[in-house]
């Protein structure tokens, strides 16, 4: 978001700042899934990028106070907190949950 990488959060301050960069913003989700058979070898980096609205603040601070962004990059799921506030997406949703399962079965 905003050309900054977003990592997991390595506290409660720290993902409050995370999540506000990306409150009313678009973020970009990437994934790289690497697949190896003796007979086939798949490399792929996919990308989705998310149009968020912005975060309603109270709703925020439930869900810092929950705990529920420890250990999620860029402190939120796309399931999960941010699903309400998503106004577009443009790619496939399963890249950031971290398997691009439609790019997979593209393969069988």
């Amino acid at each position: 978001a905003h050309g900054k990488i977003l990592r997991k959060a390595k506290d409660e301050a720290d993902a409050r700042m995370i999540l506000q960069t990306q409150s009313g913003s678009d973020v970009s989700i990437i994934t790289c899934m690497i697949y190896k058979t003796p007979r086939l070898e798949l490399l792929d980096i996919s990308s989705t990028r998310y149009f968020f609205d912005p975060f309603d603040s109270d709703a925020l601070e439930r869900y810092l106070e929950s705990g529920e962004w420890r250990g999620k990059a860029g402190a939120c799921m796309v399931e999960g907190f941010c699903k309400s506030y998503i106004r577009e997406v443009r790619g496939f949703e399963s890249t950031a949950m971290g398997l691009s399962v439609e790019v997979l079965q593209t393969f069988r």
